[in-house]
């Protein structure tokens, strides 16, 4: 399963993972995004169900988990993606937005990963050779700070320290844990902020000098969600070309 699954990362995470031989299940709000994603799956000779949800909304995560499972016979792994960004300086964020960022990117992301987690121990996943695979969204921000998007920061410096201890409670159920923490990649989220001089300037602060490619993104997906990251757990792998060891 794959939330988040409308556009942008999310919808490139369910490509690969179908182009690796997986059954997925693209999980957002915009149902019509979802359809056409499912087509150009089904397309390309893969199998994907499309599903309706707002991480949010606690009963419409627990409507769409079980129908996930019910369409997959089960889900073994779980990309934990859905998230939004709040631009704007730390005084000019209303409650509303703070609010908003943190229902979304921390509590939509426990939420999902808690109802998938009961899930998959229902199903005897500790009896499994793999076990369960969990995938959160990271960013880059949760451990370095930019001007201007305080709540996302702190949002994904959440997930980060979050990821850590659900690896550590899940381990003895079998679900592994990890987290991705993308740098600046072109996403509807990004674009206004990297595009033009600000772009710019941003792309020269990164050590390869330039922005990440969907692709770059695929290695290291396809490690935490199959046996060749089965001994990995609690882990925060960063896709940055560099930026978080760039000179302060």
């Amino acid at each position: 399963m794959v939330t988040g699954a409308s556009s942008g990362l999310g919808a490139h995470f369910a490509r690969a993972l179908s182009a690796a031989g997986a059954q997925v299940a693209v999980a957002a709000r915009r149902i019509d995004r979802l359809e056409a994603l499912v087509n150009e799956i089904s397309g390309a000779g893969g199998r994907a169900v499309s599903i309706e949800v707002d991480v949010a909304d606690a009963s419409s995560v627990g409507e769409g988990v079980s129908a996930a499972e019910r369409e997959l016979g089960g889900l073994t792994g779980l990309v934990n993606n859905a998230g939004v960004a709040h631009g704007g300086l730390a005084l000019e964020t209303s409650d509303e937005a703070w609010r908003r960022t943190m229902a979304v990117n921390v509590d939509g992301a426990f939420r999902v990963a808690r109802r998938v987690a009961q899930g998959m121990i229902d199903r005897g996943v500790r009896d499994d050779d793999l076990g369960g695979a969990i995938v959160n969204i990271a960013s880059i921000l949760g451990k370095r700070v930019s001007n201007g998007v305080a709540a996302y920061c702190a949002s994904k410096a959440a997930i980060d320290h979050l990821t850590r201890a659900l690896a550590l409670e899940w381990a003895r159920e079998n679900i592994r844990v990890n987290a991705l923490a993308p740098g600046y990649f072109p996403s509807e989220l990004t674009a206004d902020h990297l595009t033009g001089e600000s772009g710019e300037r941003q792309r020269k602060m990164i050590p390869m000098r330039r922005f990440g490619r969907l692709e770059d993104l695929d290695g290291p997906l396809l490690l935490l969600m199959s046996s060749a990251g089965a001994y990995m757990t609690g882990a925060t792998i960063a896709v940055d070309g560099g930026h978080l060891v760039s000179p302060l």
